[in-house]
């Protein structure tokens, strides 16, 4: 079998644009890495309510501009988008800000805390003509697009079931922000929003939704077993702790055959299409892997705000609203 290329903007030669960044922890650490080791990308400045950490992040990174507010950030004229990085429970107020000073805005996923967050922000920044995109970055991998062709060809058949699932041991240390039901933490928002996308990037959005999960005893959410019934009576089985690793693999178990995503499956590398006795690899050929893979988004959207777009095509602002909406109501059913 002959396996599509994958159809991803290149990462060196297309359109630039002039990155703020705001929230400054291990993720948007790892985010200006690749960016500026991997693409045309180029950060221009970094916020924090901190001068010292924006001073030290602009230092180790190489950034021109730093502030200690974040107001003075979205108003820095050499900044055409800005990344939110915070914790969950800023997005809204820190993608707003951004959106009302005229700025492109990449949020971390989720975009919102609840989907009324998330709508308030893709409102604002349709009202303000601005492109806005929540951080769902798997989807802009070059595996993603392979896998999205092989699908919208009927290569693997009708698709029954699908499987995902991602867990993490994220301590003991009970007062990181994944704990904090004020930070908006718990294990869905957190890391559970992989599988829960995964599912729906296969299946569409899911027909009804069954749920057994456990809480801590504060009640934040912590881990889930998650049955999404889908068209056709096809379905998703998920699963997410922040309790314990777990392979973190998925699979699309089609009629004519299966596709096994390699472990992180929401990370660059490759997957296996199992068709009968046979098996065949794909494997990415850019040589990207873990968070490395976090700069195929920003090059797309590049492309994106160069071609006029307010939103990706690829992960719109209905696909993060859609999906903010099925963790909403995975959380109120345990």
């Amino acid at each position: 079998m002959i396996l599509p290329a994958p159809r991803t903007a290149p990462l060196v030669g297309g359109p630039q644009l002039r990155w703020g960044v705001v929230g400054l922890g291990e993720i948007a650490g790892d985010f200006v890495a690749t960016l500026h080791a991997n693409t045309n990308q180029r950060v221009q400045a970094v916020g924090s309510r901190s001068v010292e950490r924006a001073d030290r992040f602009a230092a180790e990174h190489g950034i021109p501009n730093r502030y200690g507010d974040y107001r003075q950030l979205v108003e820095d004229p050499t900044v055409d988008i800005v990344y939110v990085a915070s914790v969950n429970s800023e997005h809204r107020a820190l993608a707003e800000l951004a959106v009302g000073a005229g700025k492109h805005v990449l949020v971390e996923k989720p975009m919102g805390v609840n989907a009324e967050d998330t709508r308030a922000i893709a409102e604002a920044a349709q009202r303000a003509g601005v492109f806005a995109m929540e951080a769902m970055w798997s989807r802009f991998l070059p595996q993603t697009d392979v896998l999205r062709q092989l699908l919208d060809d009927g290569v693997l058949g009708d698709i029954p079931l699908v499987t995902a699932d991602f867990g993490a041991n994220f301590g003991d240390d009970r007062s990181a922000p994944v704990f904090q039901e004020a930070l908006g933490g718990g294990v869905l928002r957190d890391i559970g929003i992989y599988p829960v996308w995964f599912a729906r990037f296969v299946l569409g959005s899911p027909t009804a939704i069954t749920v057994r999960g456990s809480r801590l005893d504060s009640g934040l959410d912590a881990q889930a077993s998650i049955i999404l019934d889908a068209r056709e009576g096809a379905q998703a089985l998920l699963s997410t702790t922040i309790l314990a690793d777990t392979p973190t693999v998925a699979s699309i178990s089609g009629t004519a055959a299966r596709v096994e995503v390699r472990s992180p499956f929401l990370m660059p590398d490759g997957f296996d299409i199992v068709v009968g006795d046979e098996r065949q690899s794909w494997t990415d050929r850019s040589g990207l892997r873990l968070r490395e893979g976090l700069c195929w988004q920003a090059t797309a959207i590049a492309q994106h705000v160069d071609d006029g777009l307010t939103q990706s095509p690829l992960h719109t602002l209905d696909d993060s609203l859609a999906i903010i909406e099925t963790l909403d109501s995975v959380r109120s059913l345990f």
